[in-house]
């Protein structure tokens, strides 16, 4: 048992800029193999990371302000992660280590967005099949927002996030800094990810299920949970906090655990973001559930606490909702808060009554509305596949809005995990969730609500572009496509989920 508490949060270092030209900062990054210490009792683990750290540099950019990003693979040519070859996009004909980087929750053109299928090896020296250019452009055209930036290379999602390629990208404006918020250094990401070791201090992911699966080694698993939360890159790790306000820019970036965070004293969070940016008006609230993508910005206010000890606890169940509870001496615990007993200088910053304009979409303005379905199916060697509409990602493209149609998808979770569903380019608001009967879907195929839609929970009425979905109910969200027409994706963003098939592309269509 490693342990808790003994070693400070990581403060993850900002990417500068190596020039600008024509106004416009361009930025280089190298994926590279490095190893790092994690806790303070373990030995070095070989990590990836861009710019060889993980998690990445953080980048600070500003709305409407674009910039240019050259990414760069000088990775090893072999995986030290287990690789299925019978997933789709892994097969043994291209290469074991392949990356393809997607900035999560950008509004950007399809060349920049990460297409699957758009990967490069080390050096540029093999491509994928939707490969363009090296270099992304970000226009940033985007409300201040807390997005984030990972791997994405089709059938090895998984194995290259847990190998640590991940790292945040913050969207700032004049706007959000106006109204007060905590800056600087009470200005803080946390993302928070799970892991499990070797006593060696190597990364752990299994290499086939339990039992194993006849025929297949290494096999992909349903979900991984790790046995240890890290924050930052650190095992449980401790912050010294003032007696102040504290902005706290959280995102849950674990492979398939979602978290139900709580302060061990009970001190509410006051929630001021989702997604995409900020909220209409803060909303105070005692326990916050993420699941894997999300991010929720929420200010934590320590004045009360001078001299205190508090614990960011979990007690989301794995699988997300019906699994197991998780160990409050483990899995439960994420990191600590040492509350100094004084200020080093005043405190200045608020949490104003309103976070600024929102406009909220009605269902009228839809032109279209789709019944997607989450399902499962056993492939050939009877492992669960989890699906999107019953397709595979081979099959053809179903989904083909036209450039700035406003659209209601309605997703209708038949399993019994929740799936957070990512979309990528737009972000969409969430209208409700209605219950169906899941015994008459079973026998008759028909779906019947069983009672009324239900707003979603105030902390979830702003932009979003990923929803979480629960089992046996419809989830309605809206959204416009714009403002690029070309070939994006949406998926369900557990990431084994992700990699075995439930992923899908679609089509903007330009008129």
């Amino acid at each position: 048992m490693l342990e808790k508490f003994v070693d400070r949060l990581p403060i993850i270092p900002t990417i500068q800029p190596l020039k600008t030209t024509n106004g416009i900062p361009f930025y280089e990054v190298t994926m590279r193999e490095t190893m790092q210490k994690l806790h303070r009792d373990l030995p070095p683990t070989r990590i990836w990371g861009y710019n060889g750290i993980f998690p990445g540099p953080t980048f600070h950019v500003f709305r409407d302000q674009p910039i240019r990003v050259l990414w760069k693979n000088d990775l090893p040519t072999r995986h030290f992660l287990p690789i299925d070859h019978t997933v789709h996009g892994a097969s043994v004909d291209v290469p074991d280590v392949r990356t393809v980087v997607h900035l999560h929750g950008g509004s950007t053109p399809d060349t920049s967005d990460g297409y699957p299928e758009a990967w490069f090896t080390k050096g540029f020296q093999q491509r994928g099949p939707f490969f363009t250019n090296p270099v992304y452009e970000y226009p940033n055209r985007q409300a201040a927002t807390n997005l984030w930036y990972h791997d994405h290379a089709m059938g090895i999602t998984r194995l290259n996030i847990y190998a640590g390629l991940a790292g945040m990208y913050i969207i700032h404006d004049e706007e959000e800094r106006s109204i007060g918020l905590p800056n600087g250094p009470f200005d803080l990401p946390l993302i928070i990810q799970d892991r499990s070791f070797h006593q060696d201090g190597s990364l752990y992911y299994p290499s086939e299920p339990n039992p194993p699966v006849p025929g297949v080694s290494p096999s992909v698993i349903g979900e991984f949970f790790g046995k240890v939360n890290l924050v930052n890159g650190k095992v449980w790790p401790y912050l010294e906090v003032e007696p102040r306000k504290y902005r706290f820019r959280i995102l849950n970036g674990a492979n398939a655990r979602f978290y139900r965070l709580a302060l061990s004293n009970g001190v509410p969070f006051t929630q001021i973001g989702t997604d995409q940016g900020l909220l209409p008006r803060p909303v105070p609230v005692t326990r916050v559930l993420v699941a894997p993508a999300e991010r929720v910005d929420v200010v934590v206010d320590f004045s009360r606490s001078s001299g205190e000890v508090i614990t960011l606890t979990n007690d989301a169940p794995s699988s997300y909702p019906n699994g197991k509870l998780p160990n409050s001496k483990t899995t439960g615990v994420i990191m600590q808060f040492r509350v100094k007993e004084e200020l080093s200088h005043e405190e200045k910053s608020v949490i104003p009554g309103s976070l600024g304009k929102f406009e909220t979409m009605n269902e009228h303005q839809a032109n279209n509305q789709r019944n997607l379905l989450l399902n499962m199916r056993n492939d050939s060697y009877n492992r669960s596949l989890h699906l999107l509409n019953n397709q595979l990602w081979s099959d053809p493209i179903t989904e083909k809005p036209r450039l700035g149609d406003v659209e209601i998808w309605s997703l209708v979770n038949i399993t019994n995990n929740t799936h957070p569903i990512h979309l990528h380019l737009i972000r969409f608001q969430i209208l409700d969730r209605q219950p169906f009967d899941k015994n008459l879907y079973d026998q008759k195929g028909i779906i019947v609500p069983t009672g009324p839609r239900k707003k979603p929970k105030e902390n979830e009425c702003g932009w979003k572009d990923t929803v979480q979905a629960n089992p046996n109910e419809i989830t309605r969200i809206i959204m416009k496509f714009a403002p690029y027409a070309g070939l994006f994706v949406w998926h369900c963003h557990l990431l084994e989920h992700e990699d075995y098939e439930m992923m899908r592309p679609y089509v903007v269509i330009r008129n």
